[in-house]
């Protein structure tokens, strides 16, 4: 298995050089040479299985090469200890995928433990410590930091926008301690991955640590998230309508998983990119202009994002077909009145509390079955709504239920440096860290 950047399709690296650097110095990203495809009978041979059966599976084909047998099933036993069931809202017509059963209630989960756990096998054949970069617009920090703490040989620093994301989730990312490291900037989830992509492409922080990313940047972040829509499919059973995912999307990864797994062969009717009002891929399949914004803040905060980095990556799944991708993906925005809207309107109507993020996906779900009938809808819920209190209990004029993993952070101290929002700043606190 190889991997070839966005911007140079001869820049062929391996797998541990696309896990541990993860962004290529042209500035492109890293994308496989090669998709796998499923065998004939992969479809019937996972129903009914769960996540971590399938993950065995797909993580044989791409990985075969790599590890041993005996290797990918502890990876994914120890990625895998939780599931992501397939919630019925209305029969055969209307479902929602949890993925928020893991240890930080938000789907990165997925794809943060999986990495975590590939990284833990190879660290053992490197001389250096690994020093993980990752920017988060409110999800991803918790899922890395739970994913990644005390894993031997890794180090962990998290950019977060000051003010940008819930209390429960910054105390995800700042509480832990050890070797996770969390900076608080005073600017946006874009000025935090900005920032990020800086790093890998400056000679003294290179020089100085052996920098990777756990962001959806490292493709192996990406290729986990595949898994889930496989799940999905396989408790759908093999009698169905044909398959329509709806993504509420902010850096677009997810979606690109989605793609992926239908490039593996995946039946999937369409594709739903559903966002807030940072809108700029519901803007591209309308006009067919990529014009990146200023990210504003919403409710569905970890949506927040004007200039979403894997966005070369849909592209580059449709061989840069504008034609291709407008067939498969249909893009749908929303106000947060109307994200709002939505969550009492599934409180109502099915005794469902999701969380803002989740309420945009099925908006996305929904206008898009009020103009295709004939299909089966699943829309992804990405995080436990308890992530967004206090706004979430605002909306609902009560306290949504707080797992325990995420109530006992509540009380814990944070430990987080504050900078502005310029490169010269976090190379210089980082800096500080050797």
């Amino acid at each position: 298995m190889t991997f070839y950047s966005t911007n140079n399709s001869a820049n062929i690296v391996s797998v541990q050089e696309a896990l541990f650097n993860s962004l290529p110095q042209d500035k492109g990203l890293y994308m496989p040479s090669s998709i796998p495809q499923l065998p004939a009978d992969f479809l019937d041979s996972i129903l009914n299985q769960s996540l971590a059966e399938i993950a065995y599976k797909l993580t044989k084909l791409w990985l075969h090469e790599e590890l041993t047998n005996a290797q990918i099933e502890e990876l994914v036993t120890h990625a895998f200890p939780f599931d992501t069931p397939l919630v019925e809202l209305e029969a055969g017509r209307k479902y929602v995928l949890e993925l928020f059963h893991g240890p930080s209630l938000a789907f990165k989960d997925v794809g943060a433990r999986f990495m975590a756990g590939l990284m833990s096998i190879y660290s053992g054949m490197r001389s250096r410590e690994v020093h993980i970069l990752v920017a988060t617009s409110g999800d991803t920090g918790g899922a890395v930091a739970m994913g990644f703490h005390n894993v031997p040989g890794v180090r962990v620093s998290i950019l977060y926008p000051k003010g940008r994301v819930s209390m429960l989730q910054e105390k995800q990312l700042t509480t832990l301690g050890g070797n996770i490291h969390a900076f608080e900037v005073d600017g946006s989830f874009d000025d935090c991955q900005a920032m990020v992509k800086a790093a890998f492409l400056d000679e003294d922080l290179t020089s100085a640590f052996s920098l990777s990313s756990a962001n959806s940047i490292n493709i192996f972040r990406l290729i986990p998230q595949s898994f889930y829509y496989f799940r999905a499919m396989a408790q759908l059973g093999a009698d169905h309508a044909p398959v329509v995912f709806s993504t509420p999307s902010g850096n677009f990864g997810n979606l690109s998983a989605g793609v992926l797994a239908w490039r593996m062969g995946l039946p999937v009717q369409a594709f739903v990119a559903a966002t807030n009002m940072n809108k700029v891929v519901p803007d591209y399949l309308t006009s067919g202009l990529y014009s990146p914004i200023d990210s504003l803040t919403t409710l569905s905060n970890a949506m927040d994002v004007g200039n979403p980095s894997n966005f070369v990556r849909l592209q580059r799944l449709f061989n840069d077909d504008f034609d291709h991708i407008n067939q498969l993906i249909s893009g749908f925005h929303f106000t947060d009145a109307q994200t709002v809207d939505e969550m009492l309107a599934l409180r109502d109507s099915y005794n469902y509390i999701a969380c803002p993020h989740t309420a945009v996906g099925l908006l996305g779900l929904e206008s898009y079955q009020h103009s295709y009938v004939d299909n089966c809808g699943i829309a992804l819920a990405t995080a436990h709504p308890a992530k967004f209190s206090p706004a979430v209990d605002t909306i609902f004029g009560h306290s949504v239920d707080v797992p325990e993993r995420l109530a006992t952070l509540a009380n814990r101290t944070k430990q987080a440096a504050a900078i502005p929002a310029t490169f010269a700043a976090f190379k210089e606190s980082l800096l500080q860290l050797v």
